[in-house]
């Protein structure tokens, strides 16, 4: 199960990452990721797909994509980053146990070599690592060969975004907080945290093949392929799914919905993995009688 495209934003900011983590990387080509418009007569919502991480140098933030942000008066992300003092207190009592059985020792003994290696090879001690509830480490796992492709919250639409909304004065919103993110993954049963991380090191050797087909679909503007590279490996695990996801999705679908019912134009912008797919924010509207038409260009 591929997971870390799927993780909430607040996880990757959360992370401390090592500096050699992240090196340049050679300019990419033009992408026009996917764009979606909720309208009635006086409201218009954007729906825009985002990749929490990415290269320097991959140009997004044009054409339709910008028209829509600049014709909006608010921006709306998953989260709203909190000051650093914030995240680290959460991440302490969230992302960590202060007692009880080591990490390493809650893993199967065949998986416990590769996890120790892995852990060692992104530079963090037994100390560190052993203290950790299984769902942090898998996203920590997950995010390392991700990091060495030069891929970086710092080149991601939230970042480039909130930085344009910021200079042109517009409020920013968040559908969700920074603990409630976390609080999702906690939330998870302990035996679904242990097997996703069993699943993230499974998926280790393949990681950087993934994430860069899933990166190129995304370019694309093709929300079908980043189904099948992000959510369709969610279907073994239906209760990291279902929190990860659909209730989500269902619960931003209402967030939009109830915002329909007053005027003005909001730019939304989420994990693409929640624009994509059977359990789609789309799909949630059609409940409220509401249409997302993919905006062409």
């Amino acid at each position: 199960m591929t997971r870390w495209f799927a993780a909430p934003l607040a996880l990757l900011l959360a992370l401390p990452l090592p500096a050699c983590a992240r090196p340049k990387a050679a300019a990419s080509p033009d992408a026009d990721p996917a764009l979606w418009v909720v309208k009635d007569r006086d409201t218009t919502i954007y729906l825009f797909g985002t990749i929490h991480v990415l290269r320097p140098g991959l140009s997004w933030f044009d054409e339709a994509v910008k028209t829509a942000f600049d014709r909006s008066q608010t921006l709306v992300l998953e989260m709203v980053e909190p000051d650093a003092q914030t995240q680290q207190r959460v991440v302490a009592s969230k992302a960590f146990a202060p007692a009880g059985t080591p990490l390493t020792e809650q893993l199967p003994p065949n998986y416990r070599p590769a996890f120790q290696k892995a852990m060692a090879d992104g530079g963090l001690p037994p100390a560190a690592y052993d203290r950790m509830r299984p769902w942090f480490a898998a996203i920590t796992l997950s995010l390392l060969p991700v990091q060495k492709l030069g891929y970086d919250p710092a080149n991601g639409p939230e970042k480039v975004l909130s930085d344009a909304a910021r200079q042109a004065g517009k409020p920013i919103v968040g559908l969700e907080t920074f603990e409630g993110q976390l609080g999702i993954f906690d939330a998870i049963s302990q035996p679904a945290q242990v097997r996703l991380l069993e699943s993230t090191l499974d998926e280790l050797p393949t990681a950087d093949t993934t994430f860069r087909k899933l990166v190129d679909a995304w370019a694309a503007g093709n929300p079908d392929g980043v189904a099948s590279e992000m959510n369709d490996s969610l279907k073994d695990s239906p209760e990291v799914a279902q929190a990860l996801l659909v209730n989500r999705n269902r619960k931003w679908a209402a967030w939009i919905a109830e915002r329909m019912k007053r005027p003005g134009t909001v730019f939304i912008a989420v994990g693409a993995g929640h624009l994509a797919g059977t359990q789609s924010v789309q799909q949630q509207l059609g409940a409220y009688r509401l249409k997302a038409v993919r905006v062409r260009y």
